[in-house]
């Protein structure tokens, strides 16, 4: 609903960048200011306005996957375009104040002046936009050593590899998810985990289920692969981001289920497993949507109170919430992802007024908390301020 409530104000956006956008094509040269052309150019750019909402109301299929992927970028670009011109709305007041204090003559900028500020702004936004996509192309591997101060026979140490928000859909393919197996391989990891928002909520958005599910079962490791669901591995619908209400809990499909199955993934549902008899690995249910047959899900408490706590308790939860409760019930660590760390400038820089560690590693009273941005994104399909990853942490015990 809360799309629903945004809108006017995502149009009323639209309607001043395409109006300023008229006034500076109409300044480079008359050839912009004839009706025909500027018909023209307002039907091309209403198609990029309505573009999430067309591929929303599209039915399934390969035009809706290459209108959604059009729509993820053109919401980042647009995104962009407002924060430019902004900034050049601020800075042109600016200086008709400082010219007016002044009594100045000069206070109105020239025709020469106004066609190189456009040229700013539309050569900033192609530029931050570019830079966005190629960011989140880019996939980095984050080192962490950590220390459990408890002993564990016949194991001095855990290789683990962290990899969250996947978002295997409209933005993310099998390519994306064969060169993360392919990094998360070259690690020889003892442990893989995949700390939530493997899909991005419809299952009809994967390109080829078959092939990714045997490109995740490629993963190699020596005591296997563990997930946890988070907010997003649930099927509903999604417009530029937001939510509808439904009927029913919401809940991951079925066939999401059966895909990590298929690729030998052990889904952990507010579940812990012993491992090798050496150290436990608990994965939470999703605070908001915990999904099927569960209404509502354990604390930190009930998860490990009937674990033998001489042993490390590694924790696997999608959001980075409860830490101080974790610490206090004798988890270890705690593994997380959902922040992105903001995904996109300025996101990058509200995360750690939200989240105790909106990314990277905070130590909580004896506990170590990592927090990864992610491997995918959601929504815009860029990167900027922000690093995909996946997480290389060596746990030494002793």
């Amino acid at each position: 609903m809360i799309a629903i409530y945004l809108s006017p104000l995502y149009l009323l956006a639209c309607v001043w960048v395409f109006w300023r956008l008229l006034q500076w094509l109409g300044l480079l040269s008359p050839f912009f200011r004839k009706k025909g052309i500027r018909l023209v150019t307002g039907l091309l750019y209403l198609f990029l306005c309505v573009s999430p909402l067309t591929a929303f109301l599209l039915p399934s299929g390969g035009f809706r996957r290459i209108m959604q992927l059009f729509a993820n970028y053109w919401l980042g670009v647009f995104l962009y375009a407002v924060l430019v011109l902004a900034a050049a709305e601020l800075a042109g007041l600016l200086v008709r104040l400082f010219y007016k204090r002044r009594k100045h003559p000069g206070s109105r900028i020239s025709l020469p002046g106004l066609r190189a500020a456009g040229a700013l702004c539309l050569g900033l936004t192609l530029i931050l936009s570019g830079a966005g996509i190629v960011s989140a192309l880019l996939l980095r591997t984050t080192r962490y050593e950590i220390t459990v101060d408890k002993p564990v026979k016949g194991l001095d140490s855990l290789q683990v590899v962290l990899a969250a928000d996947l978002h295997i859909g409209y933005n993310t393919g099998c390519g994306r998810m064969r060169t993360m197996v392919e990094e998360i391989n070259v690690l020889q990891p003892d442990l893989v985990v995949l700390a939530g928002d493997i899909f991005d909520n419809e299952y009809e958005a994967l390109d080829n289920p078959e092939e990714l599910a045997a490109i995740l079962g490629s993963i190699q490791s020596r005591y296997g692969v563990y997930a946890c669901y988070g907010n997003h591995d649930v099927s509903e619908k999604i417009l530029a981001g937001f939510t509808f209400p439904q009927e029913g809990e919401k809940a991951s499909d079925p066939r999401m289920d059966q895909l990590l199955e298929e690729a030998g993934i052990t889904l952990l549902r507010d579940e812990t497993v012993l491992i090798d008899d050496a150290f436990y690995l608990c994965g939470r249910a999703d605070s908001k949507k915990p999904g099927r047959g569960i209404t509502v899900r354990q604390t930190p408490e009930e998860l490990l109170e009937n674990l033998d706590l001489t042993k490390p308790v590694l924790v696997l939860d999608h959001e980075p919430e409860e830490l101080a409760e974790l610490a206090r019930a004798g988890a270890d660590v705690d593994l997380s992802g959902h922040t992105h760390n903001g995904q996109t400038f300025p996101g990058n820089l509200v995360m750690p007024f939200l989240w105790e560690n909106p990314c990277g590693y905070l130590e909580k009273d004896g506990m170590h908390s990592i927090v990864t941005s992610g491997v995918g994104v959601f929504g815009p399909n860029m990167r900027l301020g922000t690093t995909s990853e996946i997480c290389s942490i060596q746990v030494t015990f002793q």
